[in-house]
Formats: C-alpha cells, structure tokens, sequence
C-alpha cells in the first residue's frame, strides 16, 4: 500500500499567464502549470477555484489524478466553467480530497531569452 504524501488544501499566491510568446508552439506558448503528485493508492479529485484583484473568482476547475500518478494542468487550457483571461494577475486555492503535492510553474516567452519559474505552493 503506497503512503499518501502531502496535504489536501494548498494555495498558489502568485499567478498570471503572459499575454503572449516568442517561439514555436505549443512548446513555447508562455503558460503556467499546476503540477499534482498522488502517491497514494486512490484516486484523488481535485479542484482549482481561482481568485483576481478586481472581479469574482472563477471555479471549481475539476480533475482527476490517478493513483501513484502525476499531473500537469496548463491554466491556460482550462476551460470549464471559463478560461483564465491572459495578462491578468491571480491566486489560485486548490483543494484534493486526499493528500497530494503541489508545484507552480510559469513559462514566459515574451521575448526571446526565456524565463521558467517553479515554486511549491503553501500548503495547510
């Protein structure tokens, strides 16, 4: 039996999807990445509300990780119940009903030297 390792509320403080790229795509289309890491023997559902400075949050954003698996979630392709406009700052909350890991990455390909971002997510 696999340990579940994690926890199961984890915000993302620091969100926004550049507004354009530079480069081929889709590998250097700017976006950024929820990545979840299950470790455990279940299944774990997972759901992403996001937060702006000026408007109402949008969500839940609902997927799934398999057992012992991993997931990468571009915000840029999640489209129910709306997109996450681009150029737009946000937060994000995310919220599993099992213990997962959860890591934020930022793709930005505005101009031609190109920055990638990782950071771990505060988790409660």
């Amino acid at each position: 039996m696999a340990q579940a390792i994690g926890r199961r509320s984890w915000a993302i403080a620091d969100g926004h999807i550049p507004a354009w790229s530079h480069g081929p795509e889709p590998q250097m289309t700017s976006h950024e990445a929820l990545c979840v890491l299950n470790t455990s023997d279940s299944e774990a559902h997972v759901s992403i509300t996001v937060f702006f400075t000026d408007r109402e949050p949008i969500g839940p954003y609902r997927v799934s990780i398999p057992a012992q698996r991993t997931r990468h979630i571009r915000y840029n392709d999640l489209d129910d119940p709306q997109r996450i406009p681009p150029g737009v700052d946000y937060s994000a909350l995310v919220q599993s009903d099992i213990p997962v890991v959860v890591q934020h990455t930022r793709l930005d390909s505005r101009q031609s030297e190109n920055a990638l971002v990782s950071v771990m997510g505060f988790a409660e």
